[in-house]
């Protein structure tokens, strides 16, 4: 595994601003082959980083479908995060400060320009398979559609063409938990924790499903009377990790990018978008995601020319497309064996 920093050229974002001074952190795996056709590009997800072995295990990694002993795997960390990339903690070149809450938006095509930049400057001119779930499944279909005779294949899983107004109002109540904290407001290191704590909580009801918490998270003895219930602890395990590793301004930044999404801004809408696409493309839905419910993934097979789709019928609800490795496997298998032996 290599890590490594990429300096980017100022960044002329979406919006009309110009990011200077950015740089993005990539990983990669295993080693380009002759013919230089076995590149493997993961773009993560909301809170993710570039080490996609880390949060991806079953399908990426030693004796895993993706294996680094065959293919070339790239990861990079978007813009907007808070693990080696340039984020709202970053000292802005203008001033020499962090912009904390006043960070410039950053669309998800601007995530996908900074992978482009660093595409070129590893001199990678074709990519066997671009792949992601979720924010990844977004930022892969913006790039598939912005260039489509760089991608062979083309893998989404539980995102869609654009973001709907249920996933909006989701992140805008975890910005509502953030904004209310008053440390946020404040622009400061660990600003906005308390904040960030609840806004996990909000956010896991939409990660899982009902029966899954009914699974895991029932009191035991229904005869007990309790003030703190297994299903609470839970959700305050949940806020306290994601405080531990991640950034209440990062958090925000992104779930603003996500929010940006649609394929089909000022390119005639998302079917004509959509068509644009010339890998051959496959689409997994999880039967149990209210957030990314599968009429989303339905839409892009629909209008994906020649694509597969599949459902992958977990308990786990959205956060299936990180669980369910074994039958998202099972899917790859039938996607490449048409016209690729792996």
């Amino acid at each position: 595994m290599t890590s490594q920093v990429f300096e980017l050229p100022d960044l002329k974002l979406e919006s009309g601003e110009t990011l200077t001074g950015a740089h993005v952190a990539y990983q990669t795996w295993g080693q380009l082959n002759e013919d230089r056709d076995n590149v493997v590009w993961v773009c993560h997800a909301l809170t993710a980083n570039a080490d996609v072995l880390a949060w991806w295990p079953g399908l990426v990694g030693p004796g895993c479908y993706y294996d680094p002993t065959e293919w070339f795997i790239v990861c990079a960390n978007v813009l907007g995060s808070c693990y080696g990339s340039t984020g709202p903690l970053d000292a802005d070149p203008a001033t020499g400060q962090a912009r904390f809450q006043h960070f410039p938006l950053l669309t998800i095509r601007d995530l996908v320009q900074a992978h482009e930049l660093l595409r070129q400057d590893l001199e990678i001119t074709d990519i066997n398979t671009l792949i992601g779930g979720s924010l990844g499944g977004q930022q892969a279909l913006e790039w598939a559609v912005l260039r489509p005779d760089l991608f062979d294949h083309l893998v989404v899983i539980a995102t869609n063409a654009r973001h709907s107004a249920w996933g909006i109002a989701f992140n805008e109540a975890q910005r509502l938990a953030i904004e209310a904290d008053p440390t946020y407001a404040a622009g400061q290191p660990g600003g906005g924790d308390d904040g960030l704590r609840a806004a996990r909580a909000i956010a896991l009801l939409s990660y899982r499903s009902y029966p899954a918490y009914g699974e895991t998270q029932t009191d035991p003895d229904p005869d007990e009377l309790l003030r703190e219930h297994r299903a609470s602890t839970y959700q305050r395990y949940q806020g306290d990790k994601l405080v531990s590793r991640f950034d209440a301004y990062s958090y925000v930044s992104l779930s603003r990018s996500m929010d940006t999404h649609n394929l089909g801004r000022r390119r005639g809408g998302v079917p004509a978008a959509l068509a644009r696409i010339g890998a051959r493309t496959l689409v997994l839905g999880i039967t149990s995601d209210v957030l990314f419910p599968l009429s989303e993934q339905r839409e892009l097979a629909a209008h994906i020319p020649g694509a597969m789709y599949g459902e992958l019928d977990s308990r786990y609800g959205h956060d299936g497309f990180l669980l369910e490795t074994a039958a998202i496997t099972h899917f790859l298998e039938l996607f490449y064996a048409p016209t690729f032996v792996h």
